[in-house]
């Protein structure tokens, strides 16, 4: 087998691969070595207006290709996708650090979610609505929105970018979409598959920089129609500002901090198992990861020991490596945000029950950690860690569990554990998420919606809520 080698970043737009000749450029770090591997092109506002008229120009043919022309191309792109599953896995395991079987497993599901949106992209039908007045039609009409920006982050390079290009391009929209600085690769990849997959030039744009000026830059510009983001809710806040100086339309998926409620009924080790499982899979950082868990006082000890067994089974280590079940966080300003955040819980009157520092001295790796019996007032408790940190806390009244689930300003996802099923119904109800799993840990697929409320943001990807968010409501009264 040929050895893997991480391929040179480039920018592409206009149908075109741009390197670093001419343009700064951002060292790409190997979180599991601290190895820089690439040097990453920053794109100019030269750049980013070539970007903009090309998906301007491209609009008007993509927008008029028919929904089967487009559907054929977005199966391709999936198709080629699931072929190269195992070097996109290479590239993403060797710059953000996740296991080599998950990146591989992103990568095969990522070209599922293209073959999701190539059917969805059929039956986007509008309706005619019966009318009153004799002679009269009512039509509603869906029409793509326009050129789409796009931004996504570090923690899935290649889902998350999948499910904003995939609806976004099924509905006739051209997008400009700017990853993670940390991991470029994996994106550049799914865009390879739909420049081969005979995408047309133009219809997708990748660009790279510094993100506050990218993101005012492209805002800011009457090309723009729509904006999607995933990423912080300060960032997303930030973006809906200026978005609404435009009246453009957004969707916010933003930081959660996700709650679990483990009944007294409940099975306690499938619970663990599941919990554990997403608890700690790509090393905490993912959206919707459990961190706030509130256990019958019944059967807390029972849990946190069950918990405890799968997690001390897990291997911290490079992701490449086939023996690895978590592998690093993905920059290294999060071991400093660990250390924090388990300190000042201990120092509030945390148990530290297992975990709680780092692997080695190279490379971003750290412990799995559980903290037991953790007041409010720790940071942890408030602030999402998006590590490897779990804590838990105590109730004996289930009315009080569901307050303390729905206490902070977050409402992205959330679980619970219940034999009841007019327990089960309750927990659904009045849990405040847009995602909610009752004995059950998967919420995310192509064909489910998949997003939060409050302060976790706005709209869905995914299922049919994702395509509609890409389309206008166009009404038509004709006599």
């Amino acid at each position: 087998m040929t050895q893997f080698q991480y391929p040179a970043p480039k920018l592409f737009i206009a149908g075109e691969w741009r390197g670093v000749e001419g343009r700064d450029t951002i060292p790409v770090v190997n979180p599991a070595t601290e190895e820089v591997i690439a040097q990453l092109p920053v794109a100019t506002i030269a750049d980013l207006d070539e970007a903009l008229d090309a998906a301007n120009r491209a609009f008007a043919q993509w927008r008029a290709t028919s929904a089967f022309e487009r559907a054929t191309i977005l199966h391709r792109a999936g198709q080629l996708m699931r072929e190269r599953a195992v070097h996109i896995g290479h590239v993403s395991t060797v710059e953000q650090g996740k296991v080599l079987a998950e990146s591989t497993a992103e990568a095969t599901a990522s070209g599922d979610i293209f073959d999701w949106f190539a059917e969805e992209a059929r039956r986007a039908y509008g309706r005619i609505v019966p009318s009153k007045q004799p002679g009269v039609r009512h039509n509603v009409l869906k029409e793509a929105i326009g050129p789409i920006a796009a931004f996504t982050p570090w923690n899935f390079p290649l889902t998350i970018p999948s499910r904003k290009l995939a609806a976004a391009l099924a509905a006739g929209c051209t997008v400009i979409i700017k990853p993670a600085e940390e991991t470029p690769g994996t994106c550049l990849e799914l865009a390879r598959a739909l420049d081969d997959a005979g995408l047309p030039k133009g219809v997708l744009n990748v660009v790279f920089g510094h993100p506050a000026q990218i993101s005012e830059h492209l805002i800011a510009s009457p090309v723009i129609k729509k904006i999607s983001f995933t990423g912080s809710t300060a960032v997303g806040k930030h973006l809906s500002e200026l978005a609404a100086r435009g009246m453009k339309k957004t969707t916010m998926e933003l930081g959660g901090h996700a709650p679990v409620i483990v009944c007294d009924d409940a099975d306690i080790d499938q619970a663990a198992l599941a919990m554990a499982r997403s608890k700690y899979r790509n090393a905490g950082q993912i959206c919707i990861a459990p961190t706030r868990f509130y256990l019958h006082d019944s059967v807390h000890d029972r849990f946190v020991d069950a918990f405890i067994g799968h997690v001390t089974r897990l291997k911290v280590g490079n992701g490449l490596d086939p023996t690895t079940t978590m592998g690093p966080l993905a920059n290294e300003r999060r071991l400093g945000a660990m250390a924090s955040l388990i300190n000042d819980a201990v120092g509030k009157g945390a148990r530290l029950q297992t975990g709680g520092a780092r692997v080695g001295n190279v490379g971003n790796f750290w412990q799995p950690t559980l903290l037991c019996d953790v007041p409010n007032t720790a940071d942890i408790m408030n602030i999402e860690p998006f590590g490897p940190i779990a804590v838990t806390q105590r109730f004996d009244d289930l009315d009080a569990a569901i307050r303390e689930a729905n206490r902070l300003p977050y409402g992205l996802a959330a679980y619970a554990f219940t034999a009841s099923s007019s327990r089960a119904n309750a927990l659904g109800e009045r849990i405040e998420a847009g995602m909610i799993g009752i004995n059950f840990a998967v919420l995310t697929g192509p064909e489910t919606p998949f997003g939060g409320i409050k302060e976790s943001g706005h709209g869905s990807e995914g299922g049919i809520e994702g395509l509609d968010g890409y389309l206008n409501t166009k009404y038509v009264a004709q006599a």
